[in-house]
């Protein structure tokens, strides 16, 4: 089995290598490539990479290289995590909004259209290369806003599934709590991606008792600490909302918390230095802790479960039921059929089948509906260009809704975006 990773020079990448070779039973590859184009950091990352399948004795060959179509020739599957423009785009994006009193974020509000825009039309490229080297290939994108670009894959007739780690992050810290194993841990998790709820959480099954209620009183008040809301909100909603909730939930809260600390990707950028100072160490052969604090907890046991499942006859193959993006179908009917959703769903080689759900409660069901048709208007400013078409997106996000505001984004966005933009 041949896999290749579109962004191998990413510090995320080591998670990804450790997950890779612990779960070998469950996805046997014989041949991984990491592909990315800075050439200094793809050598530090494939180095540490062939340390740590050596250590663990993973029989697999690792290969770099900055030639993405012999990277992904003869691939069974792909997987992108790519940043177009790099940790300083990120920057503008979680800074300029700032300016006009909006949140600033890499995967929401206007900082997340940013993203989008700067990212569709790349990943839709090398969708089409992957598709010419290998038309049967999966693709599996982790590359952020990762609803808007499963969307764009999918609607270009794409082989592809959208993956998220919060899911699997909230299913970690549920079984930490109630003392179970993680795979005894079954959510019901609803929503967009970055705009998820957990509804249910069953023990043994999805037909297990639900001890959601139990763990919001049991365990509410840590719970609530770690998503930095009141204990209030989670009683109000019965249910436990992912951490991007906190952007809409408190949206001016963070507002004045962002202008009085340094940026996210200010942190990251000093992280990953480090990082990369620490992959150059030649007696490093696991992933250091230090990376942990990086982000993208657990991504590589999802990323392994769901090629296992996608690739199943070459191993022993993933989890039947696992929480993806995909369109929704149907599954949420106040939804149309190709948005994509991010919800439990039934993988096989076929691809994803999301589970029935229950109707959605009102006090979520509106949110969901506007962040869809903000996401439908964001696809088609990437896919097709213009001011007007970045204005009527932002005007639409709930975060911003007012005119004067997408005025002042629209024009921030453009001016801090126009080199990875062809029509600006």
């Amino acid at each position: 089995m041949k896999l290749a990773v579109v962004g191998g020079g990413s510090t995320y990448t080591p998670e990804l290598i450790d997950g890779f070779a612990r779960l070998r039973d469950t996805l046997p590859i014989s041949e991984l490539v990491l592909v990315d184009p800075a050439a200094d950091r793809l050598e530090l990352v494939g180095g540490l990479a062939r340390r740590i399948f050596a250590k663990q004795g993973h029989p697999g060959t690792i290969v770099t290289t900055s030639d993405l179509d012999a990277g992904v020739a003869g691939a069974d599957a792909v997987l992108l995590q790519l940043r177009v423009g790099g940790q300083a785009a990120r920057l503008g994006d979680e800074t300029w909004p700032l300016e006009c009193g909006c949140v600033g974020q890499e995967t929401t509000g206007a900082g997340g259209l940013a993203k989008a825009l700067r990212t569709v039309p790349v990943v839709l490229d090398i969708a089409e290369r992957v598709r010419r080297a290998n038309p049967d290939a999966w693709i599996i994108d982790f590359t952020n806003p990762v609803g808007i670009v499963t969307r764009a894959l999918l609607q270009a007739g794409h082989k592809a599934i959208g993956l998220c780690n919060v899911a699997i992050g909230f299913q970690r810290k549920f079984a930490k709590l109630l003392d179970v194993a993680p795979s005894a841990v079954h959510l019901e998790h609803i929503g967009l991606n970055h705009l998820t709820w957990e509804r249910s959480v069953r023990l043994g099954g999805p037909d297990g008792e639900n001890v959601l209620p139990r763990l919001i009183a049991e365990h509410g008040d840590a719970i609530a600490d770690d998503l930095r809301l009141p204990r209030r909100v989670l009683d109000t909603l019965g249910v436990v909302p992912s951490y991007y909730l906190r952007y809409f939930y408190a949206h001016d809260e963070v507002v004045r918390e962002l202008g009085t600390k340094p940026s996210r990707a200010a942190e990251v950028a000093e992280m990953e230095a480090r990082l990369l100072e620490m992959y150059g160490d030649p007696a490093l052969d696991e992933k250091p802790g230090l990376l942990a604090r990086r982000g993208g907890a657990f991504y590589s046991e999802a990323a392994v479960d769901l090629a296992a499942s996608l690739l199943g006859d070459a191993g022993s193959g993933g989890s039947p039921v696992q929480v993806v993006n995909t369109y929704n179908n149907g599954t949420l009917p106040s939804l149309a059929d190709d948005a994509v959703i991010e919800v439990q769903a039934r993988i096989d080689a076929s691809g994803a089948k999301p589970l029935p759900v229950a109707e959605v409660d009102p006090l979520y069901a509106g949110l969901i509906a506007n962040v869809s048709a903000y996401e439908d208007l964001a696809l088609h400013a990437a896919l097709h260009g213009g001011r007007d078409r970045v204005y009527k997106a932002l005007l639409a996000h709930p975060l911003i809704g007012q005119y004067e505001y997408a005025e002042g984004l629209t024009d921030r966005l453009i001016a801090h975006n126009r080199e990875h933009l062809a029509w600006a």
